[in-house]
């Protein structure tokens, strides 16, 4: 039987990946930060990813096999303590993501439902179900997981596309909201580029592709277009809606509703009806983002664990699938519920912007054997590493816990690298 994949089939994988939670989480993060020119903040995320996609579409054509950036930093690295700790961190990553997906939920989820009356505790009860209710699911069976993740991809694209259609006909009736764009609304370049970075979440998904290429037809041809199709319809996608959000609402509106913008943006046109539509299909999205985290997050670790950089207890079974599954929920049912959306988001971005930083480096070096061009990937890298670093000074003097908890979750996974192969039994 021919189980080979189209190329419309990874393209899809890598839309799934990307317009999953992260939209819905951090859109109103963005427009706090860069106000009218949340367009130009979500393009330039875009482009470091696009940059960032040239790099993992020369790499997995080279490299095809299952475990993506996980095999990726073997092949320049090796298995020491630097790609062990390289490659926690992109564990850990999945984690705050799913803490980020599972927040959004949350939000979305107290605007539709009261269930005590207070806002915060329907959050945190909401948030902390549906990460258990996802992770039962992926011991029930993966290919519920995958089923969820087809119908949803579907459900979201086309609500998302009317949204912005409904959006720029209400723009047509109110062209003067379209003043909020304009450069004098726009906040200062630095804080346009972090709002960018602290956004950067919204784009990640699409290193999901790496998983597929080794069975994706005609390898050589399509690798590079599932990449690039899949990064550039998700940037035009998030720049319209960039703009119908930034047109719906005043900016005072946006900063009360930041949680869940994108249901109050639909409430001018459609009124009550648009926000309802816009909240459940933001629950459907973000309950398909976690379904496909959670498994997707349990093959790292397993992955890791196997390659001898986390113990070996993290290979065991429990209920039939790696113990990796549960340790992964349960520490972003802690993450959660212990800090805020702006500090997951901040925390989620730096880690895969140093993690994009170091692949795209790997591909730089390896430029001869993947028949690329070395400069793409050096400005890649050269550019994440600038991001992340913009992205720390600027979030430190308004977020700091964001940036402490970034920079914490690194050096942990390193210290956690260290410690494990210091005191694993030597192999005689």
């Amino acid at each position: 039987m021919d189980k080979k994949i189209g190329l419309k089939d990874a393209i899809s994988i890598g839309i799934g990946g990307m317009v999953g939670g992260g939209i819905f989480a951090v859109l109103g993060l963005a427009v706090a930060l860069a106000k009218g020119a949340t367009p130009l903040a979500f393009l330039w995320a875009g482009i470091i990813a696009m940059l960032t996609a040239y790099s993992y579409a020369k790499l997995s054509k080279k490299y095809p096999e299952n475990g993506g950036t996980v095999r990726f930093i073997h092949q320049q690295f090796g298995t020491g303590i630097f790609a062990g700790g390289i490659n926690n961190l992109l564990w850990v990553s999945y984690i705050v993501m799913l803490a980020l997906y599972a927040s959004a939920f949350g939000s979305y989820a107290t605007e539709l439902i009261s269930l005590s009356g207070s806002k915060e505790i329907d959050t945190r009860i909401f948030q902390t179900s549906i990460l258990l209710i996802a992770l039962f699911i992926n011991y029930l069976s993966v290919k519920l997981v995958s089923e969820i993740e087809s119908v949803a991809v579907i459900i979201k694209l086309f609500i998302l596309i009317a949204f912005i259609g409904v959006g720029f006909y209400g723009l047509s009736l109110h062209p003067e909201n379209l003043h909020q764009l304009s450069p004098e609304n726009w906040e200062s370049p630095i804080l346009i580029l972090s709002g960018g970075m602290v956004i950067f979440v919204a784009y990640e998904g699409f290193e999901l592709i790496a998983n597929s290429v080794s069975d994706l037809k005609d390898r050589e041809k399509n690798t590079e277009k599932a990449y690039f199709g899949a990064v550039g319809f998700v940037i035009v996608l998030y720049i319209l809606i960039a703009i119908v959000t930034v047109g719906a609402l005043p900016f005072q509106q946006i900063a009360n509703a930041e949680d869940y913008v994108l249901a109050k943006a639909a409430e001018p046109t459609l009124g009550q009806i648009g926000f309802t539509i816009i909240t459940i299909t933001a629950l459907i999205s973000t309950f398909s983002a976690i379904n496909a985290t959670v498994l997707g997050s349990g093959r790292v670790n397993y992955d890791i664990a196997e390659d001898d950089e986390l113990p070996k207890y993290f290979c065991h079974m429990f209920w039939g699938k790696p113990v990796g599954f549960l340790i992964t929920a349960m520490l972003s049912v802690a993450l959660v519920n212990l800090f805020n959306l702006k500090s997951i988001s901040t925390a989620g971005s730096a880690g895969f912007l140093l993690i994009f930083c170091i692949v795209n480096y790997i591909g730089y070096k390896k430029h001869k054997e993947l028949d690329s061009k070395s400069y793409v990937h050096l400005l890649a890298s050269i550019l994440c590493l600038l991001a992340f670093i913009t992205l720390i000074i600027q979030q430190f003097s308004e977020n700091k816990v964001g940036v402490l908890t970034a920079l914490g979750i690194i050096v942990f996974c390193f210290i956690l690298e260290i410690v494990y192969k210091a005191t694993k039994p030597k192999v005689v």
